[in-house]
Formats: structure tokens, sequence, C-alpha cells
């Protein structure tokens, strides 16, 4: 028996398994109820006295190697899971938490302010052909004011082009709906300008339009008041005559931003005005070309450079920050 039990610690020893239900059949074969350890134990009263001890030795070996042997299994078995489940190309810890881009910040702000008062989100596409981006906004073909907006060209005759303004998503919307409208449409511009500090050729716009029976330029600057106290907490602005194609009349937006610092005086020039939008009352030959009555009805638009508000409100020097995706820039902006 003990030349047995020999053979059975090699065959202890010399055993790997590949499989869970492998380890499991080699514990029922020398651990289990009705296995090998349990027999060798039923058999020690059978042996002689002077035997006892040699035998008792040998199966006592037996049972700490198939004890060391089922650990070694388990252990090796728990890893190799372990490495089947493990994602290789997943990224390093500690994982670091993103943020909000400023631009969706501050895009979502205006966006729950005009809300507030009634205004839905419109969307359009970014490439846009002659008609939605120039011609039914009062921009005729040779008109002077198109040398305002260094364009993208896709295509020419016909002419498709990067937008250069959402105002081609009100125009979109007119088409398809009738008043009462009341519209936002941001989204991302694109005009062929040098990049700078100050400028750039892609850029984010917000603009909003209403539509309505008896809508006055009082209620546009009502709701330009509503927008610059609850966006900026200053309730102070002045509209400035100025000339956009698509309205008549226009007007450039300033709030009163103060002299409280020296940031203040270099970014107003030391007025305490600064320039935010610019806005006016709908021109009738734009409704005209969506097949709106001008004479039963009125509106008024705004736009506003979403990139301008965040440089404002966070005070950035550089209108390039917002493109770069500089980590630095960026996590600054994790609590907010």
């Amino acid at each position: 028996m003990i030349e047995k039990i020999e053979e059975l610690l090699v065959e202890v020893n010399s055993f790997h398994a590949t499989s869970k239900e492998e380890i499991e059949n080699f514990r029922i074969k020398y651990n289990g109820k009705k296995g090998i350890l349990n027999d060798f134990f039923e058999k020690f009263k059978e042996v002689p006295n002077d035997q006892k001890k040699d035998f008792g030795q040998k199966i006592n070996t037996l049972k700490q190697a198939v004890n060391v042997k089922l650990e070694d299994l388990k252990n090796a078995s728990a890893s190799s899971i372990i490495v089947e489940k493990e994602d290789l190309t997943k990224p390093a810890f500690p994982l670091e938490l993103g943020s909000i881009h400023p631009i969706n910040l501050v895009k979502n702000r205006i966006i729950e302010i005009f809300k507030s008062i009634g205004f839905a989100v419109a969307d359009g596409p970014e490439i846009e052909d002659d008609w939605h981006n120039f011609t039914a906004l009062n921009l005729p073909e040779y008109h002077p004011a198109r040398d305002m907006q260094d364009t993208f060209f896709i295509e020419q005759n016909p002419d498709i082009l990067l937008r250069t303004h959402t105002s081609s998503v009100q125009i979109r919307y007119m088409e398809e709906n009738q008043p009462p409208i009341r519209i936002l449409s941001p989204g991302r511009v694109f005009r062929n300008e040098a990049v700078s500090s100050r400028s750039h050729c892609i850029f984010h716009q917000i603009e909003g339009l209403y539509i309505d029976e008896n809508v006055s330029f009082a209620d546009l600057k009502q709701t330009i008041q509503f927008f610059t106290t609850e966006l900026f907490g200053k309730s102070k602005i002045r509209l400035r005559p100025s000339y956009f194609p698509f309205t008549e009349p226009s007007a450039e937006i300033d709030v009163y931003w103060g002299l409280n610092s020296e940031t203040d005086y270099r970014i107003t020039k030391g007025t305490g005005w600064l320039e935010i939008m610019g806005c006016g009352m709908v021109d009738p030959a734009v409704l005209k070309n969506v097949n709106i009555d001008p004479e039963k009805y009125s509106g008024y638009a705004f736009g506003m450079g979403i990139e301008r508000i965040v440089m404002l409100l966070y005070q950035m020097s550089d209108i390039r920050m917002f493109f770069e995706n500089d980590i630095r820039t960026l996590e600054q902006f994790k609590t907010l």
C-alpha cells in the first residue's frame, strides 16, 4: 500500500488542470466522501501495528500534497479568469474626470434663459446653399454686404458653402412654419478669416427670432434687457444704430460693464460699455421670401457670438483656447 501512495504522490505533484471542471474532478477523486484519502483512512484500521506509523505518515503526506495542489490550482484559475476579463486597452489609473466645454456651458445657459420666456431651439445643416445663407436673407447676388462675410465655398453653380451664420436655420424654419414663431438657432459657423487671438475661421453663434402680430422694437429691447440681466447681472444697456441686410431698423447692443478693475478698462477701452450682439426688426423682404405676410406679421431677430460671451464671462484673452483642447484650460471648468 505504501508503494501505491508513492505512485499517487507523483501523480498529484505532476497534475495540471486546464479548466474548473478538471480541478473539481481532482478534488472529488482525492478529497471526496468516496475519494482515495478516505479510502486509505478506512484501510488504516487493517494495517498491522508495526506498520501503522509509516502508513499514517504517508497518508498525511499525500493529504498535504493534495491540499497544496488544490490551493495552487484555485489561485492559478482565479488569476487566469482575471486576465481573461481584463481590458488591456483601457486607460491606466487614475482616471481623470472630464468637464463640459466652456462654450457649451455658456450656450446651455443662454438657451435656458430664452427658454424661460418661450423660445424653442431649432437646428439646421452646416453645409448650406446660396438661397438659405444669402438670398432669402435679402442678400441677393452681387449685394455689397456679402463682402462682409468671407465664405468657404464647397461648390459653385450652384453655390454650396459652409454657413456663415445661423440665420439660415431661421429661413428654413420659417419656410416650414407659420407664425407665431419664437426660436433660437445655436451652432457652428465658418468664415474665411485669419486665425488670431481675437478671431477664428470657426466660431459659434446663437441667434433668436420672434415673428407674430404686432411685434415692436420695444418688445425687442425688453427681451434683450431681460437677457443681459439674467446672464451678466447687468441691466443697463444701450442700442446704437447699425446696418444688417436682413433687419430694418438695426442696432448694436452694448451692456454697461463698468470700470471696477484694470481688466474692465482694457476690454471696454475705458468707456465702460461693451458690445455684445446685433439685432433689429426683420426686414419685410425676408418675410416675403418665406411666404409670410409682412402686412400682418412683424418680428425681431438678434444674434451673438458665443465665444465672445465666454471670453467676457471667464476673462479669457485668446479665442484659440477654445479649439486647442489644452487640458490645462479645460480642467478649470470641472466644477462649473
